[in-house]
């Protein structure tokens, strides 16, 4: 695969990037989509801000964790496949050492949970989003037919707070852009931009491989009886299957950790609230409970196996439907259609920004104007991201 020409970058840029954002892309999946738009879209322009939102669009659809997927995608678009896989690792590394080092008692869940770093970190992340949905409505809802479908989208994602839901508010916000949008809100220049290109032979394969580790991985693990594959299968299954990632995959790894006794109860729970306090992705639980697995390996080996396990499902997802999205993209009526998909995740974004983003980021008035302090300097400074977020940090640290 060769990235288009104005695109292309070096392995070592797309890790330096990613390594940042993973020590400092504190508020979940939402959140994180609005540090890489800052990153990639407003300070790098590695892609324009309507392709930055189809990518959204293709990952929202997609089970597994969002915003990894739309970082590998980033990273494979920017340097190949090397550049995949140096994104993911660069943007799961930090949080899946702490959690690890967590597993063997360097931290206490009572001593993180506590301090006041975290709760500016979270009024950070506040800033972060609303800077994020800010930019992306004025690129991608400029007219007042996009921007009633943001509002209701919005609506939509509110009523219905689950995964299926904000699959229909997608789906719907691009039926609603097929059959009102018209072709001149669409412009010329987008429709034949590629993202990246990846042969339909490559995609055809990825997928394929997706679903027989999907179907072979518990029968092999079911016959054998072998501990280490037991763990290999659940915690694959549970990143080939979850929609909507972040907090979603949590409750259902520990219907696959827990109720099969691979994992103590309390020690779930543990890493369980440890993990709401890290940078990056939440996936990385996966590396936590690999160290605390009742296996025949050791805690590390058995930690790097299941964060990888819970991670392969999305590199082959992202891999595999990127060929068939690319031509459908550039179709003309899947533009006006993506025109209303597009404005549909502007709206979905702004619904997270309230819950769960300003919900839980907001806990007191001084965490209030450190979001708004943070916001500013987004907005009114052009402060770079990671800056605010540390910044945001010594505050809460210094007055909550």
């Amino acid at each position: 695969m060769t990235p288009p020409e104005q695109q292309r970058g070096s392995v070592r840029e797309v890790f330096r990037v990613f390594l940042g954002l993973g020590l400092t892309s504190f508020g979940g999946p939402v959140a994180h989509l609005g540090f890489f738009r800052d990153a990639f879209v407003a300070r790098r322009q590695w892609l324009s801000e309507r392709a930055y939102a189809d990518l959204v669009a293709l990952c929202q659809f997609l089970p597994g964790p969002t915003s990894s997927q739309v970082g590998m995608a980033l990273g494979l678009m920017r340097a190949g496949y090397a550049g995949l896989f140096a994104a993911w690792i660069a943007f799961t590394l930090p949080s899946a050492l702490i959690m690890v080092a967590f597993a063997y008692g360097a931290g206490s869940l009572e001593s993180v949970a506590g301090t006041g770093w975290i709760e500016g970190f979270k009024a950070a992340a506040v800033a972060v989003v609303a800077h994020a949905v800010l930019g992306m409505a004025r690129s991608l809802t400029p007219d007042k037919e996009r921007a009633t479908i943001a509002v209701l989208a919005m609506a939509g994602a509110i009523v219905l707070p689950s995964a299926i839901g904000q699959v229909s508010v997608i789906v719907i916000g691009g039926l609603v852009g097929l059959l009102w949008l018209r072709p001149a809100m669409v412009p010329d220049s987008e429709k034949g931009a590629p993202l990246m290109t990846v042969a339909r032979s490559v995609g055809l394969v990825m997928l394929v491989a997706f679903g027989v580790f999907l179907i072979l991985l518990p029968l092999v693990a079911a016959s054998t009886g072998d501990a280490t594959l037991g763990l290999i299968d659940s915690i694959y299954r549970t990143g080939a299957l979850v929609f909507g990632g972040g907090h979603i995959v949590l409750p259902l790894l520990q219907a696959e950790m827990v109720e099969t006794g691979l994992v103590d109860r309390d020690m779930f729970l543990a890493g369980y609230g440890a993990v709401q306090a890290m940078p990056g992705p939440l996936f990385t639980f996966a590396a936590y409970l690999g160290a605390v697995a009742q296996t025949p390996l050791s805690g590390l080996a058995a930690a790097a196996i299941a964060l990888v396990a819970i991670y392969v499902p999305s590199a082959l997802l992202v891999i595999g439907c990127l060929p068939f999205w690319e031509r459908l993209r550039r179709a003309p009526r899947a533009r006006r259609a993506l025109s209303g998909i597009n404005a549909a995740v502007v709206g979905l974004l702004a619904a997270a920004l309230y819950d769960p983003v300003f919900v839980s980021g907001i806990t007191s008035p001084t965490a209030m104007v450190i979001a708004a302090l943070a916001f500013v300097a987004l907005a009114s400074w052009e402060t770079p991201a990671w800056a605010v977020v540390i910044a945001a940090g010594l505050a809460g640290f210094a007055v909550l």
